[in-house]
């Protein structure tokens, strides 16, 4: 079970905006393969689809000149690897639908293929057994649970380069993921990515934690840091003791707590068209569109 405890933290100031463009390759044998990617194939391994990153360039932004963590190898430290590793115990605490979620997915006309980015254990797949969806997340382990949602697809993919066509899908979901990139350009290139996803009549629904938290356990309201690290307790077992004796390993997880309104203007400084936002249990929530 995981604990409310928190602890602040400040992302590396020497941070680059600057990104170089990273281009992902994956490659699963959909029958609607061109409609997700015009990419070659990449081998595939365990049944999950594989992922290549590539650069044109060389990548910036992953360590500094005087060796300042920039901000992928901050997220691939704090992030990734602690999903990868918590991969099951976290997906057996994930099984139950967000009503707002479930009511979008719900709306959906017979036939819609979207996007579920930053998907987890796949637990939004099948909430709406009339429409496909195609998975998509960072954790190896996670999407390995996910892809046992058939029909529906789950592949290995980056948030900030998904392995999609432009304007191709009806609808896309992105739930709880944005607010674990550590700086405003990465979290406003999340919101155009999906945005570049979407077809002319495609809408979105983003959810992040809130900042306002202040009768919730956490207790977080305005006035707080809103980059903190929040910590996952996962119990080792008799079997497996931690050095010291003890049977529990704790992992810390880097989030951005979004401010009232800062959801809404990322969304409007990509070129988003703001359909419906609000809060909701501790987050705030927003259907947008190109």
């Amino acid at each position: 079970m995981s604990t409310i405890d928190v602890v602040e933290v400040q992302p590396p100031a020497l941070w680059e905006a600057k990104r170089t463009k990273q281009r992902t390759v994956v490659w699963q044998e959909f029958g609607l393969l061109g409609i997700f990617t015009d990419q070659k194939p990449k081998i595939k391994q365990d049944g999950i689809c594989s992922q290549q990153l590539l650069s044109t360039t060389e990548k910036s932004g992953v360590m500094d000149s005087v060796g300042v963590p920039g901000p992928e190898e901050y997220e691939e430290q704090h992030v990734h690897e602690v999903y990868e590793q918590i991969a099951s115990h976290f997906s057996s605490t994930r099984y139950k639908p967000w009503p707002i979620v479930e009511s979008f997915l719900q709306s959906l006309v017979p036939g819609a293929i979207g996007l579920d980015v930053g998907c987890g254990n796949g637990k939004y797949l099948t909430v709406n057994r009339e429409v496909f969806i195609v998975g998509s997340d960072r954790s190896t382990n996670l999407v390995k649970i996910a892809s046992q949602h058939q029909p529906h697809a789950a592949i290995v993919a980056d948030t900030l380069s998904l392995p999609h066509q432009a304007g191709r899908f009806d609808f896309a979901i992105s739930i709880a993921v944005v607010h674990h990139l550590s700086t405003p350009e990465r979290r406003k290139e999340a919101v155009q990515e999906i945005l570049r996803c979407l077809n002319a009549e495609g809408k979105a629904l983003l959810y992040v934690w809130a900042l306002e938290q202040k009768t919730s356990r956490r207790g977080w309201d305005e006035g707080h840091e809103q980059d903190v690290m929040v910590p996952w307790v996962m119990k080792t077992g008799k079997k497996n003791p931690n050095e010291d004796g003890s049977m529990e390993k704790t992992f810390q997880r880097y989030y951005h707590l979004y401010r009232s309104g800062e959801l809404e203007a990322d969304i409007a400084a990509v070129g988003g068209k703001l359909i419906d936002s609000g809060y909701e249990k501790d987050n705030w929530w927003a259907i947008f569109q190109r």
